[in-house]
């Protein structure tokens, strides 16, 4: 790694060496996973410099009213009541007071480039400056960037369900973020400055910003056993019980007072994982992970549990002939809507087997209509319940009253999802769980539709799929690497011409 980019291909990459656990059988002996990185400090230099965003960052806190009734909004990143207690901790120590708080917002998600080859998966981890507002992000700006490569660690059949192996891909998965970020833990407690867009120099003081990340992934960052909740203590088997949230100062505690069976059966821990944030300052996993739109509302909570309960309800009470029927009439219904601006058509219905997050959004438009009459009123309602509560909080703009229309939504699908039990007989579930969570971290974190990992799933298609398909398919990652390079580079002559 030199000057904040990735080193030229064919140089060899500085691997991380971990030492495996004496008691993983097939590696007894040390052994080096490589992880590509570039510095992040570097990279939010190059942001926080650009000067097509002098005009679209905030370097201070604030809180927005609307002008008419003056009730809070929540819209940016920096309007949030996350960045204004940072911004009080700052403020309290006289070495930071006055600096400009500059939150590293990260998120990472696993990719396949191409099914029919054996070593198809990457494991990219992107970063983004919280201070980039949100018009921005969402216009596909370069505002996230690709900043590391992360490593696959696998293992033969035999030993993939092994605990010691689980334990040691967790713990190299933190270790390596925590290598990666550790250029930023010196400008966490003093400032440096740095040169800005708009020409001005400025005091900047780093913190570790929220996490995107799916439910899978939050549970390897938050240390939580799955099918916990990894933001509050809500037991796993009634988690629509709720529960007080997680903080760092309470986990620890328990790890030191309780034994490691304890943890995982009545808190949800696995204490032999350290996570990466206890190395740096002002950082607590269990607050900083995200929402996802994409993952707990659109494919999961609509998709994989209504949709396909309908079905199975249908089964149970007709039967599997006339249950076919039904879902052949549904299908026709789908099928049948008229062609309309923003909105998708399905020729063949919704019985098809590769689904997209994009697929799926199409869908929640038409498929209420299509099951009107073929179910009771209460799934109708169930339905039209988490509808609405996905469509208030994708809105570029929350406002207090979108606050209680959410809660409103959330109460009423709570309500009329009972009708379910006949075919589901529990519903803790953590991704529809998580919806409980929502209101809070709007206020923490804003509007939710920046923060999402649709955001990290469209970034894959330049920053690793292209690369690899224009790669030679053999030893491609440092190919992939060197393109990225190389297209960072070009954007940045681009900003240069035009300045």
């Amino acid at each position: 790694m030199a000057d904040g980019t990735f080193l030229p291909y064919g140089t060899p990459p500085t691997p991380v060496p971990l030492k495996a656990p004496d008691d993983w059988s097939p590696y007894r002996n040390r052994i080096e996973f490589e992880v590509w990185y570039r510095d992040p400090r570097a990279m939010a230099h190059n942001i926080i410099a650009n000067p097509n965003y002098k005009d679209e960052i905030d370097y201070v806190p604030f809180r927005e009213y609307d002008a008419s009734d003056d009730t809070r909004r929540w819209k940016d990143f920096m309007s949030r009541d996350w960045a204004w207690q940072q911004a009080d901790t700052i403020s309290q120590d006289p070495e930071t007071h006055g600096s400009a708080l500059v939150p590293i917002i990260l998120g990472s998600d696993k990719t396949t480039v191409f099914v029919g080859t054996g070593n198809n998966e990457y494991y990219p981890l992107y970063a983004l400056i919280g201070n980039v507002r949100n018009n921005v992000q969402r216009a596909h700006h370069d505002a996230l960037v690709i900043i590391g490569f992360l490593a696959i660690p696998k293992t033969d059949r035999s030993h993939s369900k092994d605990d010691s192996f689980r334990i040691f891909r967790r713990q190299l998965f933190h270790s390596s973020l925590s290598a990666i970020l550790s250029s930023l833990k010196p400008v966490m407690t003093t400032y440096e400055v740095v040169r800005c867009g708009d020409g001005h120099f400025r005091r900047i003081i780093y913190s570790l910003g929220p996490y995107i990340a799916d439910y899978e992934e939050q549970l390897v960052l938050s240390c939580v056993v799955k099918h916990w909740c990894p933001q509050c203590i809500a037991v796993c088997t009634n988690l629509d019980g709720g529960g007080i949230y997680r903080t760092r100062e309470f986990t620890d505690f328990l790890i030191n007072e309780l034994h490691a069976d304890v943890l995982w059966d009545e808190f949800g821990l696995i204490g032999d994982l350290i996570p990466f944030t206890n190395d740096f300052p002002r950082a607590d996993i269990h607050e900083l992970l995200l929402f996802d739109l994409l993952h707990q509302l659109i494919k999961v909570a609509f998709k994989d549990h209504l949709v396909d309960w309908v079905a199975k309800y249908l089964k149970a009470v007709h039967g599997t002939k006339w249950s076919e029927e039904i879902m052949s009439d549904i299908d026709h219904r789908v099928a049948a809507v008229a062609s309309f601006s923003g909105l998708r058509r399905f020729p063949q219905g919704r019985d098809f087997k590769q689904w997209t997050g994009d697929d799926s959004k199409a869908l929640m438009k038409v498929f209420l209509p299509a099951i009107e009459g073929h179910v009771p009123q209460d799934m109708v309602r169930a339905f039209r319940a988490l509808l609405e509560f996905c469509y208030l909080v994708r809105r570029n703009v929350i406002t207090e009253d979108t606050l209680i229309q959410i809660q409103d939504a959330l109460r009423r699908f709570h309500h009329y999802r009972k009708i379910f039990d006949t075919v589901i007989p529990t519903f803790s579930l953590p991704r529809q769980h998580s919806m409980a969570h929502y209101v809070d971290m709007i206020r923490l974190f804003g509007a939710p539709n920046r923060l999402c990992s649709s955001i990290t799933e469209s970034k894959h298609i330049k920053a690793v799929k292209e690369p690899w398909q224009w790669s030679s398919r053999h030893n491609a990652l440092g190919q992939m690497l060197v393109t990225n390079q190389r297209l960072d580079k070009l954007a940045a002559s681009r900003v240069d011409f035009d300045a």
